[in-house]
């Protein structure tokens, strides 16, 4: 199945640092349009899954922008990250093949949610707008077979859920309710929204 991406873009034009080692991050920047370049942070991600997910996505994503926004004297820093979460519960990534597939038997016929924290950062004065995205998605009831050759191809290892929405991962999705870039892992709208305020503060006296 394939779903549109919400490519919205910003007027914002000064220096913009994505704070994330993300390829896929990378990629939804570069389609819409953004000149940015890239300092990745080292920010475990363990020592905070006893949160909520809404708070642990926007916990996370402040904490990548801040480290990177340390290290700077000017720029504007985006932090982002994903969670994906089952009656409340955080699901994690999978950090090999048989997590994977423990994940995706899990996730299986079930309707889940997608959360990407957000953290736009003015490394300069230090303001900062947080906040996350939710999304909707239900999975199809995947068969014994379709999870071992998911598995086996690799491609859901390191991934939110054991999947990649924007690579074969989608065929497994009935339906998306909410933003299909969140769930790759950048909400573009509420990226947009963020720098388009950001710019009134980078810019002011």
């Amino acid at each position: 199945m394939a779903f549109e991406k919400d490519l919205a873009k910003s007027a914002f034009e000064g220096e913009l640092i994505l704070a994330s080692s993300s390829a896929r991050r990378r990629q939804l920047m570069s389609e819409a349009g953004y000149d940015f370049r890239v300092q990745a942070p080292s920010v475990g991600e363990d020592r905070l899954h006893r949160q909520a997910p809404q708070v642990l996505a926007e916990s996370l994503a402040y904490a990548k922008a801040r480290q990177v926004a340390d290290t700077l004297e000017r720029g504007v820093v985006v932090g982002a990250d994903t969670v994906v979460a089952l009656d409340g519960e955080i699901i994690g990534k999978a950090n090999d093949r048989a997590e994977a597939r423990r994940i995706l038997t899990r996730l299986s016929g079930t309707t889940h949610e997608v959360i990407t924290g957000l953290c736009v950062m003015n490394a300069r004065r230090g303001e900062r707008l947080i906040g996350a995205e939710t999304t909707r998605i239900l999975m199809k009831k995947l068969t014994g077979n379709e999870i071992d050759a998911y598995v086996h191809s690799g491609e859901g290892i390191g991934k939110a859920g054991a999947y990649a929405i924007q690579e074969n991962g989608d065929r497994f999705i009935r339906k998306i309710d909410g933003s299909f870039t969140n769930v790759v892992g950048l909400p573009m709208k509420l990226l947009a929204a963020f720098l388009d305020t950001m710019k009134e503060l980078v810019y002011r006296d």
